[in-house]
């Protein structure tokens, strides 16, 4: 995405950590509380096997853009998937979350109880299935957020940095320790995704113009260089959280317009209001006060 992608992959990591702790705090919460303490392993044990699939993930992905392919071409077109795979995938991810923010926890523990009733199998599935999501997701995010990062480790340790984060904040609200709104958190959380998302896009775009997919690389919609000095720390934050550079494409702008625009004006709409029950209407007798004892 940029040259110091740091603050976006912390982002990633905070957001995406704190979604999966949730889940696993709402699955042991459950345990515990319905005096199930023995199936804990079993949870433990499918959301071990998640972390190493995502991690493993991952691995395939960097594996795959630096060994396996050794063209410069292929490795653009490869890069630009990528990105549009994470795009589609973050942006899935906000909407679905801001819908089933209410309801998710009730069918956790509605599916851990089926779960539980077949086996231990099931159980660890479970688990394995409401982790893996979030991981996985993680994984794609963040190898679509630092390319082109001009350093290997800082990401990695921003990125870490957001997930240890996330478990801290996690922990402390199953202990009751601190209370946030998470509501206000995933929404503002959302807005910074969907810039994110924007900048991953634009970055998509250009790596299909680097490969000879679409054209236009050198058609500039404007060239900043003298005012925005790329070497300037606010110049390295703006490329590397929303991917503001100071020479793009046409097709590039183009592309964080039409994407971040419309998503970013959706997500801020307030959604639908569940209908309440009907109002007896006016011809109807209205119901009779309660008696005194």
């Amino acid at each position: 995405m940029g040259d110091n992608p740091l603050f976006a992959t912390y982002l990633i990591g905070l957001r995406e950590g704190l979604e999966a702790t949730l889940v696993v705090s709402i699955l042991v919460a459950f345990l515990v509380k319905s005096d199930r303490r023995n199936r804990l392993p079993w949870v433990a044990l499918g959301v071990t096997v998640a972390v190493a699939l995502s991690v493993g993930f991952g691995a395939l992905l960097t594996y795959t853009r630096t060994t396996l392919l050794a063209d410069y071409r292929d490795r653009e077109l490869f890069e630009a998937i990528t990105s549009i795979a994470a795009v589609c995938f973050v942006t899935w991810m906000i909407f679905w979350m801001r819908r089933a923010a209410r309801s998710i926890a009730g069918e956790l523990r509605e599916g851990l109880d089926r779960a539980i009733a077949v086996g231990p199998i099931a159980v660890v599935l479970f688990a394995l299935l409401a982790v893996v999501r979030e991981g996985l997701e993680t994984a794609l995010l963040f190898f679509a957020a630092v390319q082109g990062a001009s350093s290997d480790t800082s990401p990695l340790l921003a990125i870490l940095g957001g997930i240890l984060t996330s478990i801290v904040i996690g922990v402390l609200l199953y202990a009751s320790a601190v209370r946030i709104n998470l509501t206000r958190f995933f929404t503002w959380t959302g807005v910074l995704l969907v810039l994110v998302a924007a900048g991953i896009l634009k970055y998509g775009v250009h790596d299909f113009q680097e490969a000879d997919i679409l054209p236009g690389l050198n058609t500039l919609a404007y060239d900043i260089s003298g005012t925005l000095d790329p070497s300037t720390w606010y110049a390295a934050l703006l490329a590397g959280m929303f991917n503001v550079t100071p020479a793009p494409s046409v097709l590039e702008v183009v592309a964080w317009l039409a994407y971040g625009v419309p998503v970013l004006l959706l997500f801020l709409l307030p959604g639908r209001k569940r209908p309440g029950p009907p109002k007896p209407s006016p011809e109807s007798p209205a119901p009779a006060a309660p008696q005194a004892a």
